[in-house]
């Protein structure tokens, strides 16, 4: 590449910030059961330590998002220590995520929830959080609801929309300025017959319900087969609703895999839609990108080491597409050419870039190996291995 080609990459990587999960770093497996790592995160101390050695060696990961039922289980009784974690590994709290699935009594939804006493348990759950983030200071508060129903018949699915639009718009009533709620869809699981929330276009009305502190959240992987997530990713931007990402891949449904591990193409169309908006509007878009994977075969901080660089490579290739060009080409229907200008800048080999990059942050120029060759594993390996033998490995 040229030098005004790296240029564009080091502007790009320098504005390319990714959310670590608190929850990537702890044990998960399948719907049957835990696999457990000796070296997974038990605490809420050992999320940040582990975040922090991300960060360190990608320079990308300033922010880690809280599950406040597993990382805050006292609510804001926690705030101090999250505080204090927070100032002693330089990594900042990140979004402010409800468990609103887990608990026996969301058994037929939160929500959505026929009864409205469970309803109340969730809306105050939630505005819980809602506090929690303007403690922290950290503006995103990121619902998913598992609520839905398995068999037709046996819910009233327009009275479940208007349980929604009625909870929603009392949070949207506690955000204070700055505050964002975003709103997560998926297609289907654990709900089979229908999922409240099951698509971009309920949340984008739902959101638009709630108020205008509302978007929508798209989480890669709750989708579909074969649908054209980029497209959902253009309506959004172009409505103007368009709030955050969960980054992971997938090959059959919510897969969960290490970002571009089945299709890093996808990923960079995405980007450059965004990359593309922002071109055309001469504006940033405030978009929130977070990691959310289930490292349950892979090591957990490995793992999100190496999804963090595929997002930096694909990124920067994002933002080598020659946004001019490529929109004169399209006015023209010059079909060939337009595709060849994405696909140039998606061939383009931006490691060296990259690299060199990271050399002049101070920054490692291999960051697996980095972290492979500074002891961090093999320490927490034997300071957490016992630990993690005595934990539950079954969900039954």
């Amino acid at each position: 590449m040229n030098d005004k080609a790296v240029e564009v990459v080091w502007k790009a990587l320098d504005r390319l910030a990714i959310e670590l999960p608190s929850w990537g770093f702890a044990n998960t497996g399948t719907r049957f059961g835990k696999f457990i790592q000796p070296a997974a995160a038990t605490s809420i101390q050992e999320k940040f330590s582990d975040a922090a050695q991300v960060h360190a060696v990608t320079g990308a990961c300033p922010t880690l998002a809280l599950h406040v039922q597993w990382d805050l289980p006292n609510g804001l009784k926690d705030v101090p220590e999250v505080e204090r974690l927070a100032k002693q590994f330089s990594i900042r709290p990140g979004s402010i995520n409800p468990n609103i699935f887990q608990n026996q009594e969301y058994k037929y939804g939160s929500l959505g929830n026929p009864d409205p006493a469970i309803r109340r348990i969730a809306i105050r759950h939630i505005l819980d959080c809602v506090a929690i983030s303007e403690a922290l200071g950290a503006p995103d508060i990121s619902p998913w609801f598992a609520d839905g129903s398995n068999y037709p018949g046996t819910q009233n699915i327009r009275k479940r929309i208007g349980y929604f639009e009625e909870g929603l718009r009392e949070i949207h009533a506690a955000l204070k300025p700055g505050q964002r709620l975003l709103l997560e869809y998926k297609p289907f699981e654990p709900a089979f017959y229908h999922t409240d929330i099951a698509d971009w276009g309920m949340a984008l009305l739902l959101a638009r319900a709630a108020g205008p502190q509302a978007l929508v959240l798209v989480d890669t992987g709750h989708h579909y087969q074969a649908q054209n997530i980029e497209q959902i990713v253009a309506w959004l931007l172009h409505q103007n609703m368009m709030g955050g990402f969960h980054f992971n891949d997938r090959r059959y449904a919510d897969d969960d895999l290490t970002l571009g591990s089945i299709d890093p193409y996808q990923i960079f169309r995405i980007f450059h839609e965004i990359r593309m908006f922002e071109w055309e509007t001469q504006t940033t878009a405030d978009i929130a990108y977070m990691v959310d994977q289930s490292h349950n075969l892979k090591g957990k901080i490995e793992a999100m080491i190496q999804t963090v660089c595929t997002a930096q490579e694909l990124y920067a290739r994002a933002a080598l597409v020659d946004h001019g060009s490529l929109a004169r080409l399209q006015q023209e229907c010059s079909l060939v050419d337009a595709e060849e200008t994405l696909r140039g800048a998606f061939w383009q080999d931006v490691r060296p870039a990259i690299q060199e990059w990271r050399k002049s942050r101070n920054l490692p120029a291999d960051p697996m190996q980095a972290f492979r060759t500074s002891g961090y594993l093999e320490r927490i390996t034997r300071e957490r291995g016992e630990k993690n033998r005595n934990a539950t490995a079954s969900y039954a």
